[in-house]
């Protein structure tokens, strides 16, 4: 199957706009061709990405660290790596191409797109402009964008779709989100994110009041509700919904994966509040839709909470092979403000096809952990290992998860900087000239 990463720094993002072409900032990294030799045009050129934000100072912005090896060594932010413009990023790659983007705080915030030149550095190929947007994800070879109303006077949804290879806006449109919940109450939708199934679009989403002091309290907390769109005119086809979990994914967080059979996966947090209370009766829970079918699948059920006695999925990865890493925390913290944003702790890998659980070995106290980069993690390309970042009280290190064993050994250390984000590049040296 094509896999496709996104990445992010803050949660919130923008949507691209506007471009402006600039070629400036070289990461400082020596290039793996400094003899200046002609490349082998058949040769990949590949990096790992490291971002981090420097912890020298407050409002600082990420840095892009380019690295050979993520098992082992030190780097540091100070005098390495592309400086970042602004304090808030998040990070998406697709079609070869590496997008860095500023969450503007409401306002138009810059977007740099790099790609891997054949020595090993990354070159900036583009700058864009920016409107603020609560979803995106690689769909095909192009970025899918959605600027999604928290205003029930305004219920609507604008969604843009970039075409990575020409880094131009091919189409756009809106949905009228109110609509698409059709509750009594006049709530609206709120997508948590966007997973291309097949040749389909599919938008989980949870409805919110939009309003007043609780303006993401719901008065239906115990539903699961995907809307189907058609690709690439994004026309409404059917939305689908389930009683047996609450809403799929959280607050800018991806509740649905494809395995390589082409079925999806649904992870439930069950977090939905209402009047800042939790307001769900169902637990943490894992359902599916079968491949070629939008439904959800009646014979498939997994309760996350029963088999890990006691725990609530917060993020989730594919591996490969049917397995997830995933984030966990407590059930007793999901009644706790900020539940719908943070991160558990506590790191573990869950067999969808096999309905078990194993609890990850070899990582940090979980009581020093400061910050995990639960949804900017890497996978290889074999499924056989994850790699995390993780930054505790003493330092910031990427750990290797070895998926078959469940055991985390500790790689890379990134000093003076917090991760938050870590991908792989690659190209070719043909490509690349």
């Amino acid at each position: 199957m094509k896999r496709t990463r996104f990445y992010l720094s803050a949660i919130a993002t923008t949507a691209l706009l506007f471009m402006s072409c600039s070629s400036d900032d070289t990461p400082t990294e020596t290039p793996v061709n400094p003899g200046g030799e002609n490349p082998d045009p058949n040769e990949i050129v590949a990096k790992y990405l490291v971002t981090a934000t420097p912890t020298a100072s407050e409002g600082v912005a990420d840095y892009i660290l380019t690295v050979d090896n993520l098992d082992q060594g030190v780097i540091s932010t100070e005098g390495n790596g592309i400086e970042q413009d602004g304090t808030y990023r998040y990070y998406v790659q697709n079609n070869g191409k590496f997008f860095s983007l500023l969450y503007g705080q409401g306002n138009p915030g810059a977007v740099t797109t790099y790609e891997l030149n054949a020595d090993g550095a990354l070159e900036k190929l583009s700058d864009f402009q920016s409107e603020t947007v609560q979803a995106f994800a690689p769909v095909n070879d192009d970025l899918l964008l959605i600027k999604i109303s928290r205003n029930s006077d305004s219920p609507i949804a604008s969604w843009y779709r970039l075409d990575t290879e020409t880094s131009t806006f091919v189409d756009e449109g809106q949905i009228n989100t109110q609509e698409l919940a059709d509750k009594e109450n006049g709530e609206i939708a709120f997508f948590s994110w966007i997973t291309q199934v097949e040749n389909k679009v599919f938008l989980p989403y949870f409805t919110i009041k939009a309003c007043c002091d609780d303006s993401f309290g719901t008065a239906y907390p115990n539903e699961a509700n995907i809307a189907v769109y058609s690709y690439p005119d994004m026309t409404l086809e059917k939305v689908i919904n389930d009683d047996r979990t609450s809403s799929i994914g959280r607050y800018f967080i991806n509740g649905l994966s494809v395995d390589e059979k082409g079925d999806a996966y649904a992870f439930s947090s069950g977090i939905a509040k209402n009047n800042n209370e939790l307001a769900t009766t169902l637990p943490s829970a894992i359902t599916r839709i079968k491949s070629g079918t939008t439904e959800f699948d009646d014979s498939y059920y997994f309760n996350v909470e029963e088999a890990s006695n006691g725990y609530y999925v917060t993020t989730q990865m594919y591996l490969g092979n049917g397995k997830f890493l995933t984030n966990m925390a407590e059930v007793s913290k999901k009644a706790e403000p900020g539940s719908e944003y943070g991160t558990g702790p506590k790191y573990a890998i869950i067999d969808v096809y096999a309905k078990s659980i194993t609890w990850v070995t070899g990582m940090p106290d979980e009581a020093n952990i400061v910050k995990v980069t639960a949804r900017n993690n890497l996978v290889t390309e074999d499924g056989a290992a994850a790699y995390v970042g993780v930054t505790t009280q003493t330092g910031s290190y990427i750990y290797n998860i070895d998926v078959a064993s469940a055991a985390a050994t500790q790689g890379l250390e990134v000093q003076g900087g917090t991760i938050t984000a870590i991908d792989k590049v690659e190209t070719s040296a043909e490509v690349a000239n």
